[in-house]
């Protein structure tokens, strides 16, 4: 009888030891991977400490400058002389219309295919390869035959990008004005997990040439004076997720697994002795 006390006994003891070193490795897997190095989440960093460090980044321009209208873009065109009711003509306006907010819906133009708005009285014209500043100007040239004086505002209206991947608002997000920094860009998208690549952030950007790709990282402090710094409307901005996130581990995984494996290790170890 104590004989087969002895051998439960032993048999306990070694399945006991095998959870305490499973619950060992377990504890040592989640402490790795719960430990995010500083340097992978500080944004705006100094790097230049770093003897091996080269800038990456070009000098800044202006976005109003070097962004190439798209078709299916949106733009605000109005047209005000010193007579409203040729204002009116130009601005495609009914007359007796008492809604303001319905009158403005009249002063938008969606470019189409062929890179052309149709524009009242004067006909299509054509915007390819223009900027904001280039298709202003060319809709005042269109303008010249018919007005001697006038005032033009000339504005890109559908101001939108798209996040995707490792942030906590995905889709696609208005920007509320011309320009808007990528660490505005950022925030809008409600900022991103904490398992998010933000050394790796993705800029994927239309151009003439077809889509382009661009790799920033937001830790970098040199990227406030790069040409990454603003970003384009109709840009795609893509967080990868760290290896963390590909084993399953959440953001309330990882500590509420480390705290249940230390736990268990501190209760076995106790019943082992």
């Amino acid at each position: 009888m104590n004989k087969y006390k002895y051998m439960n006994r032993f048999h306990c003891k070694t399945i006991l030891g095998q959870i305490r070193r499973f619950s060992f490795m377990l504890l040592l897997l989640l402490s790795f991977y719960s430990c995010i190095p500083q340097k992978e989440i500080v944004l705006l960093q100094d790097m230049e400490g770093d003897k091996n460090y080269k800038n990456p980044f070009d000098e800044l321009e202006s976005i109003t400058d070097k962004y190439i209208l798209q078709a299916n873009d949106y733009l605000f065109i109005n047209v005000t002389t010193p007579d409203p009711k040729i204002s009116e003509f130009f601005n495609q306006t009914r007359s007796g219309t008492a809604n303001t907010q319905q009158n403005q819906n009249f002063f938008y133009y969606q470019i189409d295919d062929q890179m052309n708005i149709d524009f009242p009285y004067v006909g299509d014209i054509n915007l390819k390869g223009c900027n904001v500043k280039m298709g202003k100007a060319k809709v005042q040239e269109a303008l010249k035959p018919y007005l001697k004086e006038y005032n033009l505002t000339f504005k890109l209206a559908s101001n939108t990008f798209t996040a995707l991947g490792e942030f906590r608002s995905q889709g696609v997000i208005n920007m509320n004005k011309e320009q808007v920094t990528i660490f505005e860009a950022v925030a809008l998208a409600g900022g991103t997990t904490p398992f998010g690549k933000i050394k790796q952030l993705s800029i994927m950007r239309q151009t003439e040439n077809g889509a382009v790709t661009h790799i920033v990282d937001l830790t970098d402090k040199n990227l406030i004076n790069s040409e990454y710094y603003y970003i384009y409307p109709n840009d795609m901005l893509y967080v990868r997720p760290m290896k963390a996130k590909q084993f399953g581990i959440g953001e309330s995984f990882s500590l509420g697994m480390l705290s249940a494996a230390l736990a268990l290790y501190l209760t076995l170890s106790t019943l082992i002795k």
